[in-house]
């Protein structure tokens, strides 16, 4: 598929003003990135995890999505979604729809990575032909930015705070796009917000297109959890990329393509200097965080490139 800018931004918005999301949050860029992907003509059924996206972009009766929502408990959106999926396939059977109609899940990492988590694998197991969106914030950020298992190592957190005893959080950051992977998915992606758009569209396109339980996780950073002012979140995304914190790649029927390679790989500090939740591993006498961050990002790397060759 040709990626047209022009024509994907005169698109007429699915996801619209009126949130009450933060200003610099990733969540709402996500969900416009994601609803624009659709083709134009085809309706969309959307599933939404508890978290802050919920309760940002819906407050009964007033909403943000221009598509059908349905609001899930945190535990429950893919089971959701794979039910009315199933209920749609029997409908349309029958001849009691007409439309087409794509069927996508979103949730936080809290809703994805771990309360969520039993319902996704269920969900992709069982093969609904939907697609799960994952903004990913690292941590729990609707109920006061307690740690979760996407939160990387050494980060600050109000369960896993930094001082005297503790340097954040103890252990690495969770793999769920190799765990999806695992799922013997059709498709399984990995983006977040660079450039023009064009990796996260093409990606999301795919996902939403490509038949069968789909998988796109998005590194949607957060002003207050990662301590940072609105306008450093392209520059924090674009360093994530470049430092291979958060490499761009997508897995195709198990084959696994490198989307983007950066030309000098920058150190992790590049990404770390840019968030408050970090400060305490750049003090003298922490400078071993550092180290060990940089060593973890280098394995995963490594790691990922012998997979893409």
């Amino acid at each position: 598929m040709a990626y047209n800018l022009k024509k994907e931004l005169s698109k007429p918005e699915r996801f619209v003003g009126g949130h009450r999301l933060c200003a610099g949050c990733g969540a709402g860029i996500t969900c416009r990135a994601m609803t624009r992907a659709l083709d134009e003509g085809d309706k969309a059924v959307i599933t939404n995890a508890t978290g802050c996206l919920e309760v940002s972009s819906f407050l009964y009766p007033y909403t943000a999505w221009e598509d059908s929502y349905i609001h899930s408990a945190f535990e429950n959106a893919s089971a959701t979604c794979g039910g009315v999926e199933a209920a749609y396939n029997v409908l349309k059977r029958k001849g009691k729809v007409k439309e087409n109609y794509k069927f996508l899940t979103i949730g936080g990492d809290g809703g994805t990575y771990d309360i969520g988590f039993q319902s996704l694998s269920g969900a992709m197991e069982r093969g609904h032909d939907m697609t799960y969106f994952c903004y990913d914030n690292e941590a729990y950020m609707n109920t006061g930015i307690q740690r979760s298992s996407s939160t990387p190592r050494f980060a600050n957190a109000t369960t896993t705070p930094t001082g005297s005893v503790s340097l954040g959080k103890k252990q690495n950051k969770k793999d769920l796009t190799d765990i999806m992977v695992a799922h013997n998915l059709p498709y399984v992606a990995q983006t977040t917000f660079i450039n023009n758009f064009r990796d996260f569209h093409e990606k999301a396109h795919k996902a939403i297109y490509t038949e069968g339980p789909c998988f796109v996780n998005v590194m949607a950073p957060c002003p207050r959890g990662w301590q940072y002012p609105a306008h450093l979140l392209p520059e924090i995304c674009k360093m994530a990329v470049e430092t291979c914190v958060w490499p761009l790649y997508e897995v195709i029927d198990g084959e696994y393509i490198l989307n983007y390679e950066p030309r000098k790989k920058l150190p992790v500090t590049e990404f770390m200097k840019l968030q408050g939740r970090f400060k305490h591993c750049f003090k003298p006498g922490n400078e071993w965080t550092i180290k060990e961050a940089q060593q973890y990002v280098d394995e995963k790397w490594e790691k990922l490139l012998e997979k893409c060759r």
